[in-house]
């Protein structure tokens, strides 16, 4: 493909995944995209559509595809910054994947292969050698294929979920310092007290809302109950305040979201609860999968973002839930104030980032196997673990190389695109902005 052409073929995959928000909201994308412009990896992060569209095109591979393995339930945007840690329904600190937005119902490789190639921009951006960044690709891909393995052999070997009982090196620091958050700190960031009572504060991209607003709000959380395991008590779904916030974040520019204040579990302040009811889109992926009986199964996008983290997150977040407002579909989450995430720039050396990198493919490994016939849904209705180790295991030698060399190529693609993509901005080539 000429650079001419690439260029085209960027604006026409942007367009199509973007045009109808861009013109609600231009300069929300305007901010969007100049934060894509920051570097090679921003950019990544934001055009998970551009990735999809490669890989049901020029680099489309379909090998350790099969009936299986192409509808295994995946991420859908799993690159190197989007794992954290989180506080799980049984009151455990937990390092894992996170940001469920993208998720769906896919082949399993296309999240391998999605990584590796962040890890190969990563690698670059800290100037570590072709060889170090096919070395930490393995170790992603072994720790993987190490922790399926051994959950397809009935678990008792897996590591399972990453804990302060089982961690280690860096991602037990970030454990540590997640432990180290406070709902009262995170309380005190967002709202103020105001006559012996907490509200929001009111900030920049945070408006209040008007009452006709908040009965629709209201309205819409009473429903959302009804989606969550447990009810909770009466004080805990007391709502205090309603603030709308609007996305400026690289994956949710303009989107509208409101933020709950709930009374806790006391009617001390320090207990308060903050959920967000978020907008939720229609997946990147999900544009290039025909799949009728995945499309199907979800009553709208918040149905299938919930759906999704409960599938592939064990012991999901215990406010995880989804509603309607004004016929779009919401998703339903805490804002947590135990969110720690991996800051790479705090692992630098090949022999720690190894560590990580390994411990991140068990973490794939567990959630890949987790939304499968075994839990409480039945839209995979086969064990992901023995069919993703029965097609790797054909050419386990194979299945190394093609993430090796998937994720130099890719890294290459990626910060040509970039740099098309500044070009293509900046010289005001992309329709709307």
């Amino acid at each position: 493909m000429s650079e001419q052409s690439r260029a085209d073929f960027i604006i026409d995959v942007l367009t199509r995944e973007f045009g109808d928000f861009m013109a609600l909201d231009p300069a929300a994308f305007r901010r969007k995209f100049r934060k894509m412009a920051a570097s090679p990896f921003a950019f990544y992060r934001g055009s998970a559509s551009l990735f999809y569209a490669d890989q049901t095109g020029a680099y489309r591979d379909d090998a350790f595809l099969d009936e299986r393995t192409s509808r295994v339930w995946i991420h859908g945007d799993l690159h190197a910054e989007n794992f954290g840690t989180y506080m799980n329904s049984s009151g455990q600190l937990v390092f894992n994947v996170n940001d469920f937005d993208e998720a769906y119902v896919g082949p399993f490789i296309w999240d391998l292969k999605r990584f590796a190639a962040s890890l190969a921009l990563i690698g670059y951006s800290k100037a570590l050698s072709d060889q170090v960044i096919s070395d930490l690709v393995g170790a992603f891909a072994r720790g993987y294929l190490t922790e399926l393995r051994a959950l397809a052999a009935g678990g008792d070997d897996a590591i399972g979920s990453i804990t302060l009982d089982n961690s280690d090196g860096v991602l037990r620091r970030v454990l540590q310092q997640a432990r180290l958050n406070t709902r009262v700190d995170m309380l005190a960031g967002q709202t103020v007290i105001d006559d012996y009572e907490r509200r929001f504060a009111v900030g920049d991209g945070v408006y209040d809302v008007d009452e006709a607003t908040s009965a629709t709000v209201l309205a819409a959380f009473q429903d959302y109950l009804q989606t969550m395991p447990s009810h909770g008590n009466a004080v805990s779904t007391t709502i205090k305040d309603i603030k709308l916030r609007k996305g400026v974040g690289i994956g949710s520019a303009g989107l509208p979201s409101y933020n709950l204040l709930l009374e806790g579990h006391t009617q001390a302040l320090e207990n308060d609860v903050i959920i967000y009811m978020k907008q939720a889109q229609v997946p990147a992926v999900a544009r290039w999968i025909d799949d009728e009986r995945v499309r199907s199964y979800f009553r709208h996008q918040g149905h299938r973002t919930a759906e999704s983290q409960r599938a592939l997150q064990a012991y999901a977040d215990p406010w995880l839930g989804y509603t309607e407002f004004e016929g779009v579909g919401q998703l339903v989450a805490e804002v947590s104030p135990y969110a720690a995430d991996l800051d790479w720039a705090d692992v630098n050396e090949p022999e720690d980032l190894a560590g990580v990198v390994a411990d991140l493919g068990r973490a794939v490994a567990r959630m890949h196997s987790v939304a499968d016939d075994e839990s409480s849904h039945d839209l995979v209705d086969f064990s992901t673990e023995e069919a993703i180790v029965a097609a790797v295991d054909k050419d386990e030698a194979g299945f190394l190389r093609l993430l090796v060399d998937f994720a130099h190529r890719y890294g290459d693609q990626a910060r040509e695109d970039h740099q098309d993509f500044v070009d293509l901005f900046r010289n005001g080539r992309l329709p709307g902005l």
